[in-house]
């Protein structure tokens, strides 16, 4: 068996590109699983359009809840748009090659938007915080202001990171198989094709991680502690009720979208986690983008009121 440390500069630098195997396992589904991405897709542009759409014209839906509303669906379209146009290349033409660069600028893209979205789901607990616990200086801490320089660095914290991790992960020596078990070039099917030894790296994602996921998770635990804590001080059942309803929605989506980062990037990791790798990457990639406009629009009578009126024009 050859050791990582004997093979020749030229092996190191021969990889030109990588093969991403998506869903190669049943090759017999193939045709249904692009049909069923390609339905998905298409269901997640109009719907998350038409919130990001409604929020901007309907003069009902301009507070800031509705504003980071509308910012979050349009970081759905963009999160999905870096992943499933190529999955579904792939599935149609069944060519799987990926080059260096394009899975280098992939992944980096996949980690900036969704540190983008951790953080711009703690910035809408902090906004139904604001909401519920300080009500009467609500107007006043949630200006217009506050919200578009709370969505800005949303959208911009995570970048210098993520660029930085990017680099330092494929500027590391490729070896051996150049098969990606994955259907996007995320950093644990990628660490393992690397030759040498990787702990830096991985001990750097974990690092990451933390301050990414985690800390906006914790943030986000807290924020809801002091809700909850409010909401049961309420006097009346009736706006108890209420007052949960505006949280739930949004509560729903972080279950879903941290609790399959949370797994994906912080637990121990094993020789076959790669299919529970994919699966659970389709939640915080894919699902989580499918069911947010579901979730609030079903749960939410200001946006089926909007719908309503966009629908009638």
């Amino acid at each position: 068996m050859k050791h990582p440390e004997k093979i020749t500069e030229e092996n190191l630098t021969a990889l030109m590109e990588f093969i991403l195997l998506d869903f190669a396992e049943v090759p017999h589904l193939q045709g249904f699983l692009f049909g069923l991405f390609l339905i998905i897709y298409i269901i997640i542009l109009i719907s998350n359009g038409t919130i990001f759409l409604i929020t901007k014209l309907d003069p009902a839906l301009q507070s800031p809840m509705y504003f980071f509303l509308g910012n979050f669906s349009f970081l759905e379209i963009c999160y999905v748009s870096v992943t499933l146009p190529r999955m579904l290349t792939n599935l149609w033409t069944q060519r799987r090659a990926i080059s260096v660069v394009a899975c280098a600028t992939q992944m980096c893209w996949i980690l900036m938007l969704g540190a983008t979205e951790c953080f711009l789901l703690a910035v809408m607990a902090y906004d139904r915080y604001v909401a519920i616990c300080n009500p009467l200086h609500y107007p006043l801490v949630m200006n217009h202001k506050v919200c578009v320089q709370l969505v800005a660095g949303s959208w911009v914290s995570g970048v210098p990171v993520q660029i930085g991790q990017t680099f330092q992960i494929f500027s590391l020596p490729f070896c051996g198989s150049n098969l990606i078990n994955h259907f996007f070039c995320d950093i644990p099917p990628v660490l393992k094709l690397t030759c040498g030894n990787t702990s830096v790296n991985e001990m750097m994602v974990y690092i990451v991680a933390v301050l990414f996921v985690m800390v906006p998770f914790l943030l986000i635990l807290l924020s809801y502690g002091k809700i909850i804590s409010t909401i049961l001080k309420l006097p009346s059942t009736r706006s108890q009720a209420k007052a949960f309803s505006t949280c739930s929605s949004h509560l729903i989506v972080v279950a879903l979208f941290f609790g399959s980062a949370i797994i994906t990037y912080l637990r121990p990791k094993t020789q076959d986690s790669a299919g529970t790798d994919k699966v659970l990457s389709l939640f915080y990639t894919i699902l989580t983008a499918l069911f947010n406009p579901m979730i609030y629009s079903l749960r939410n009578k200001d946006v089926i009121m909007a719908l309503q009126k966009l629908l009638c024009k």
